[in-house]
């Protein structure tokens, strides 16, 4: 397996053909799928819900990486009962559970995740890391899909790494990913992009994903 992976984000692929999104995909042969889901609450956007997220888990042998931008008092139950590999949390929305929410995850089968706003430090995660199988650098402000890369956000990246460094958690980035910027994550040190609009809108996506399975990362 490549040291790096990729999972396109199906938020920003067209919902009428969503079909067509999931097998360009696995033509791609990217590592699986990235589910922003949304509830007008965390975040001011609405994306979908478990039965989506279900319905192409259903049709697709690419592991589902789920990303809860959601109120996490209403509860991820729903989402515990999925067949997904990975559930990221907002630490911004963890509260005094975040410790039991993560190890309910894990105790679920899945691999937990934290994810952190652009604002919030990368020293936040040290509390965390016990529990944790990925952190995931949001290099936009979460909520729509096709937004810049922030570029402040590599030195975030690095000192993320340097805090991991003796651990095996996966360090994913999302945000503005694209030809543009994808190497300069990579070198900061990231081992799994989320691409979005970039992705689906790429000439060439499966040539795109082979070029970053192959990239050194720091």
């Amino acid at each position: 397996m490549s040291p790096n992976r990729v999972s396109p984000s199906i938020f920003a692929a067209d919902f009428w053909a969503l079909g067509e999104a999931v097998r360009l995909c696995e033509e791609a042969g990217v590592d699986g799928i990235h589910y922003d889901v949304m509830d007008n609450h965390f975040v001011p956007n609405i994306s979908f819900g478990p039965k989506m997220i279900a319905d192409l888990c259903a049709r697709t042998s690419l592991p589902a990486d789920v990303h809860l931008m959601i109120d996490l008092h209403r509860g991820i139950e729903d989402y515990l009962s999925l067949p997904v590999e990975i559930i990221t949390l907002h630490l911004e929305s963890l509260g005094k559970e975040g410790h039991n929410l993560l190890k309910t995850i894990r105790q679920r089968g899945k691999k937990a995740g934290l994810s952190l706003k652009p604002a919030t430090p990368a020293v936040a995660v040290e509390p965390y890391l016990d529990d944790i199988d990925l952190i995931l650098v949001m290099t936009v402000e979460p909520g729509f899909s096709g937004q810049k890369f922030m570029p402040e956000m590599l030195s975030k990246i690095s000192e993320i790494r340097k805090i991991i460094a003796d651990r095996e958690i996966l360090l994913q980035v999302d945000g503005g990913v694209n030809r543009e910027t994808y190497q300069k994550v990579l070198k900061a040190g990231a081992n799994f992009l989320v691409i979005g609009s970039a992705f689906f809108a790429d000439s060439d996506p499966k040539n795109w994903a082979k070029q970053i399975h192959e990239e050194q990362t720091a």
